[in-house]
């Protein structure tokens, strides 16, 4: 009968893998869309030719000047961007083992505000500085909920109830920070708050595509102490998995991958919620961690809610985060009375 069993599950993992490869190829190709459509949409519409010709030797100076200097960067944020976020959302929702683990509610986004804030407090400018804030603010909040949530190992639901208590201690102290300082500086604070694309340059995209290219080599030993992990501890001990110093490594890698994008443009929440659970239903993995597909989904929803926000009002441009809160709002929502209802 085992061998039955082991019969069966061959074909049934096979299927699985056919549609996710299927599933992921699709939104290989509708994120180069919403790119294209990025490059392509504006106060000066091209046509595909004129932006692909924009890249070459002989491109005419103002289709160069709205493709490569203005367009392109942001474009290739919002990729570069979403999966970061999709890839830190798989991350803590795996840890955790709950759909609402996602550095939105655990308090990494309103850390790396504190820390942004504290930097512009202090006089702090450019994008090094927000960046250095940013991650700082968001590595401490995180310490502190992994040293309130830790009674002889960090369990999902506590490491969630503490995030969910950091956050809005964090969001007292943002306010503060907020009135006590001066108007140019609550100003510069709201905009980043408010976490959008705009004005986003080569300097950060490079910058960031750079720190992801360095922990890009991490992700496949992620992918399996996260699928480890979520036999149980005991299990994954006993397969050689040194479990909270895995845990601790991983939270690091989600921070520094949500430090990424904070840092360029505020807190563009909702997405590392949503994008793991989407990726989930698309590619038939059910319960296990898929890192690719929450990427590819994740630069989906970024990329084209920033085309929503530039383009659906005409005359008015709205930030991405702005965006994702509208559809996310109605995704937790969802989210919530489903787990209400199971439970």
């Amino acid at each position: 009968m085992s061998r039955a069993v082991v019969l069966r599950a061959g074909p049934v993992s096979r299927r699985t893998t056919v549609r996710a490869l299927t599933v992921n190829a699709v939104l290989v190709l509708l994120v180069a869309g919403c790119a294209l459509a990025a490059l392509m949409l504006g106060d000066r519409p091209l046509t595909p030719g004129r932006v692909l010709a924009a890249f070459g030797p002989d491109a005419n100076a103002l289709d160069r000047l709205v493709v490569v200097e203005w367009r392109a960067p942001r474009a290739a944020a919002a990729v570069l961007f979403g999966a970061c976020l999709g890839v830190s959302g798989a991350i803590f929702q795996s840890l955790t083992r709950n759909p609402l683990g996602s550095p939105d509610v655990v308090g990494l986004n309103t850390g790396a505000y504190t820390g942004v804030v504290t930097v512009l407090t202090l006089g702090g400018t450019g994008y090094a500085a927000q960046a250095g804030g940013a991650l700082l603010g968001g590595l401490g909040a995180t310490a502190l909920v992994y040293l309130f949530a830790y009674r002889g190992g960090v369990h999902g639901f506590r490491f969630i109830v503490v995030g969910i208590a950091v956050s809005a201690m964090l969001s007292s102290v943002n306010t503060w920070l907020t009135v006590k300082a001066d108007l140019d500086v609550a100003m510069r604070a709201a905009v980043w708050g408010a976490g959008g694309l705009n004005g986003v340059d080569w300097l950060p995209v490079t910058v960031s595509a750079a720190v992801a290219a360095l922990l890009a080599p991490a992700l496949p030993a992620a992918a399996r102490w996260l699928r480890q992990l979520e036999l149980g501890d005991d299990t994954a001990g006993a397969l050689g998995v040194r479990t909270e110093a895995a845990k601790a490594a991983l939270v690091v890698l989600g921070v520094a991958l949500t430090a990424l994008v904070t840092a360029a443009t505020g807190p563009v929440t909702f997405v590392a919620l949503a994008a793991p659970q989407i990726a989930r239903r698309l590619t038939g993995h059910g319960g296990s961690v898929d890192l690719v597909g929450s990427a590819l989904v994740g630069a989906l929803l970024v990329s084209g809610a920033d085309l929503v926000g530039q383009h659906a009002i005409p005359g008015t441009a709205l930030p991405v985060g702005a965006v994702t809160v509208c559809l996310g709002g109605g995704y937790l929502l969802w989210l919530l009375v489903r787990e209400v209802r199971r439970s």
